[in-house]
């Protein structure tokens, strides 16, 4: 699949999630076969105000690559102006959020909140590509709640606005992260468009995401928080859809994948990345027999020496 002029394979996305898809779980993400990966939602008025923070979350390393930059925000001359700016990190392509559920951003007039305004939607993805040289998406939802199920209007006011493709979260605001996604509506915003969409929600398997093309006829898939503790899912998801044998991760392998990424964490937060990894290693160990109690050990733990005892208790 395309997106303007940036092709994807299979059309395989890792989703944008906030404190979780730093630089160091996208290249992790990445050497496991995701083709395409996002920073985590960076405000649009951070960048034009020049916060350090912001520039910090958009800059994009060789090793994650392709890379989109995600921006948030509800005003079009800010949106645009951020989005001129972040080109100088190379991203593959800038994607709108129009589908943050959370509080924080939702109760400032932003992400998910933007929907109500479909017209508003068109101007924002209007000044961002007017804006930039690169291709220009938006990620959306269903709609707010069960009142205002307005997903294939929005979808479509971003086409018409100039974005380059689409990635639908089968859930409304309302619902966050709980039920189900629902696979028929986002059959119904493909239907709309002439222009790519990206199918995204309860990905978890080569099973659920062949589900999510058919049931959708969408021309890619996005994976959310089904990688999460499992970057290897991508690895399994390759092998899917090139008819590949697939082998499940061993202890060690995974034991080398958290070490990596525990460096990549140090060389990117400093003194901040062992508070960091607690989060990523109580997903890592998510299911295991114990786990619950070894939670309690991970989110106490102080000392790289402290993590190194616990990864081998893990995955002995």
């Amino acid at each position: 699949m395309k997106i303007g002029n940036f092709e994807v394979k299979h059309g395989i996305f890792l989703a944008p999630m906030a404190n979780i898809t730093d630089y160091a779980y996208r290249s992790i993400c990445v050497s496991y076969g995701a083709e395409c990966v996002c920073t985590e939602l960076i405000s649009s008025k951070g960048v034009v105000y020049g916060d350090r923070k912001t520039d910090n979350l958009a800059m994009l390393h060789e090793d994650e690559r392709p890379a989109a930059i995600q921006i948030f925000g509800h005003e079009p001359e800010v949106m645009g102006e951020a989005a001129y700016r972040l080109q100088k990190f190379s991203p593959a392509f800038i994607d709108i959020n129009f589908g943050c559920p959370m509080p924080k951003v939702y109760n400032n007039g932003d992400g998910s909140a933007v929907m109500k305004d479909p017209a508003l939607c068109e101007a924002i993805v209007k000044a961002v590509v007017k804006a930039v040289d690169v291709p220009v998406t938006a990620k959306i939802r269903k709609g707010i709640d069960e009142t205002l199920i307005n997903g294939v209007e929005v979808a479509k006011a971003c086409e018409a606005g100039g974005a380059s493709a689409v990635f639908v979260h089968g859930r409304t605001r309302e619902q966050l992260y709980s039920g189900l996604a629902d696979r028929a509506y986002i059959a119904k915003v493909k239907q709309a468009l002439s222009i790519p969409v990206i199918g995204n929600g309860d990905i978890d398997s080569p099973q659920s995401a062949e589900d999510m093309l058919k049931t959708t006829g969408c021309d890619g898939i996005m994976v959310g928080r089904g990688c999460y503790g499992r970057p290897w899912l991508f690895r399994e998801l390759i092998c899917h859809f090139e008819g590949l044998p697939y082998t499940p991760p061993e202890n060690g392998e995974i034991k080398s994948v958290i070490r990596k990424q525990i460096r990549l964490l140090e060389a990117d937060r400093g003194t901040k990345a062992l508070l960091e990894m607690r989060k990523h290693l109580s997903k890592y160990c998510r299911g295991g027999v114990g786990s619950a109690k070894l939670r309690e050990k991970i989110n106490s733990v102080s000392t790289r020496e402290e993590i190194e005892e616990l990864i081998e208790i893990l995955f002995p």
